[in-house]
């Protein structure tokens, strides 16, 4: 086993036979697999923004005492299909945060030096076998097997990566929301796991009977299965992208798409709170005093703003359209 001061392995996937009874206990060999509801919710709340098309001018405004060093940090953080602006880098890396919070619980990205041209980029790694112990981030690294077309393989020992806390940047998701999807998944799960229960009651063909009657209601099984779904789902707001169910009136839809919405954009300004904070501490090894605030500008929908809508629908003094149009602006 080597323990050493060096950079997180972004290595992500390691063989059954290469996890030990010891590495059990930081790495985990299986991850849960959501399954239909559940899947659909995690990619429907982590989609904080819609079309970039929908909004012109910056959606987020950034203030910061050096400016150099924000743009050097910001412009060369590495994320999916790279934007070229600093204002779209912002948008793609509060997605990726969001998406690894509500997976995951937790985000992790690293300050590497690229000794090549003298630069540094921030990118993500797996949050898989990290532990902070005292402030420090440790990293167990389970031993594994890496291969060649043109040479042997090489076999790398177990690892111990002690990260340097100045370059590691750790999101977490809030306890309030943590609570919120724990306690909803739970119930998703049973769902899931029963939602195709009813075909037990087909009865079978047979021979003498080829057309047997079936006594069971599917109609009051499904609405029961929605009725559960919507009592699960009553703090987030999540709809089940159900849209055209007859039980479910205009006033419940909007009432909900607030909620819905609401929920997602506290979670946006948590990531960009949290982000703020991460990059002026990281910062601080260019300039004692860096600091950087990045927040969204009168182009993003705000938390305020949904209130309002939400008081105005329960007078009757707002319109669905409006809401609905406000609720899926960028």
């Amino acid at each position: 086993m080597k323990i050493f001061r060096a950079e997180p392995s972004r290595w992500h996937h390691f063989g059954k036979n290469e996890i030990g009874l010891v590495d059990r206990l930081f790495i985990k060999t299986e991850r849960e697999k959501p399954d239909f509801y559940r899947r659909m919710f995690d990619k429907d709340f982590a989609t904080v923004f819609f079309s970039p098309n929908r909004q012109s001018g910056d959606l987020f405004e950034i203030v910061s005492n050096a400016e150099e060093i924000m743009t050097k940090l910001i412009g060369n953080t590495k994320v999916r299909c790279a934007p070229r602006s600093i204002d779209g880098t912002i948008r793609k890396l509060v997605e990726e945060i969001g998406q690894s919070l509500i997976w995951f619980g937790r985000a992790y990205y690293f300050l590497y030096d690229d000794k090549n041209n003298g630069q540094v980029h921030i990118a993500s790694f797996s949050s898989g076998g990290v532990v902070r112990l005292l402030g420090t981030h440790i990293q167990w690294v389970p031993s594994r097997r890496e291969s060649y077309w043109d040479r042997d393989n090489k076999i790398h020992p177990r690892e111990i990566r002690i990260l340097d806390a100045a370059k590691t940047m750790r999101f977490d998701m809030p306890i309030l929301f943590k609570r919120m999807l724990s306690t909803q998944n739970r119930t998703i799960t049973i769902i899931d796991k029963h939602q195709y229960e009813a075909i037990k009651f087909q009865p079978l063909a047979t021979h003498e009977n080829p057309n047997p009657t079936n006594h069971f209601d599917f109609r009051i099984w499904r609405e029961i299965q929605e009725r559960a779904l919507y009592r699960a789902t009553r703090k987030t707001g999540w709809n089940g992208r159900v849209h055209d169910s007859s039980n479910l009136s205009d006033f419940f839809v909007c009432h909900r798409l607030i909620r819905f919405r609401r929920n997602q954009l506290l979670l946006r300004d948590e990531i960009l709170k949290q982000l703020s904070s991460e990059l002026s501490r990281i910062g601080k090894s260019y300039n004692a005093e860096f600091s950087v605030n990045i927040s969204p500008t009168d182009k993003l929908p705000t938390v305020a703003h949904l209130n309002e809508l939400e008081v105005k629908l329960t007078r009757e003094e707002v319109g669905f359209n409006e809401i609905i149009e406000y609720c899926y602006t960028c």
